[in-house]
């Protein structure tokens, strides 16, 4: 079947840089005013509107395409800055292509301007509550008091205090959780040219060791780039051994902060 389907992975200012697999990956540059849009031609069979639904369904032909999909994104951006297209964005003609650009260019180089320069990192810290709770009377001095109440009381009445504590301490762990997100998410914030919060995964989904309490996004500087990767990872060393996991990513794709609108 023939190959009449445009596939795009983004677009750059720039000519893309070497790329060793550029024609066994069937790449090809189109220049749209002052736009690079780096593109593949793909068949109606795999990628039409229906096609690519029932396809999406395969584990294995997705797994492969979101494999050369990324591949190709960070490539290019080793060398260009990049406004990357999300994973499966097909035209049906040439034409097509050339109504998007001359709709949103004015938004296309405005996204590009914010992205030059910069790289978009990823954090997610997750908070593992059995451990931070077996630490709270150390942590909290409202925990430490009642646990000095208990201490000194009569068996009946520490036994309705513990009952107490049991309560206190979870709601001890979701301030404490709460401030350390927050505070985290600032100084980060501080670093970075813009931020992010993410949809925060609840516990049912999450397989990591705890909750997970942030989930952000943030585009720095490239010239901030250690700074930033310092920050965020001293809290981790610090607070070894705390129930918090920091995960630091990066450099990303900067999805999180393009946003392409139509200008007229």
């Amino acid at each position: 079947m023939k190959n009449d389907l445009i596939y795009v992975f983004g677009i750059t200012d720039n000519p893309p840089g070497p790329y060793q697999n550029w024609e066994s990956d069937g790449l090809e540059t189109v220049l749209y005013d002052d736009f690079y849009v780096i593109i593949k031609f793909v068949s109606e069979k795999e990628f039409s509107q229906t096609n690519l639904k029932k396809n999406l369904s395969d584990i294995n032909w997705l797994e492969s395409k979101i494999v050369e999909h990324i591949r190709v994104i960070n490539k290019i951006m080793e060398h260009t800055p990049m406004i990357p297209f999300k994973f499966g964005t097909i035209y049906n003609s040439e034409n097509d292509l050339k109504k998007f650009f001359t709709a949103y260019s004015s938004s296309l180089k405005e996204n590009l301007l914010n992205i030059k320069g910069k790289e978009e990192w990823a954090v997610k810290i997750y908070c593992n509550r059995r451990i931070l709770s077996e630490q709270i009377d150390n942590i909290s001095k409202v925990a430490e008091d009642l646990e000095k109440q208990i201490m000194a009381s009569s068996p009946g009445k520490a036994y309705l205090l513990q009952r107490k504590k049991t309560e206190l301490i979870k709601a001890e762990v979701d301030r404490i959780c709460n401030e350390y997100r927050k505070s985290y998410f600032d100084d980060l914030k501080n670093i970075s040219e813009l931020s992010s919060l993410n949809l925060v995964l609840n516990e049912d989904i999450v397989s990591k060791a705890g909750t997970m309490i942030l989930n952000a996004s943030f585009l720095v500087n490239k010239d901030r780039v250690l700074t930033f990767k310092n920050a965020a990872d001293t809290p981790g060393k610090k607070d070894k051994g705390s129930g918090f996991l920091i995960e630091i990513t990066g450099p990303l794709p900067p999805y999180s902060f393009v946003n392409i609108t139509k200008k007229w």
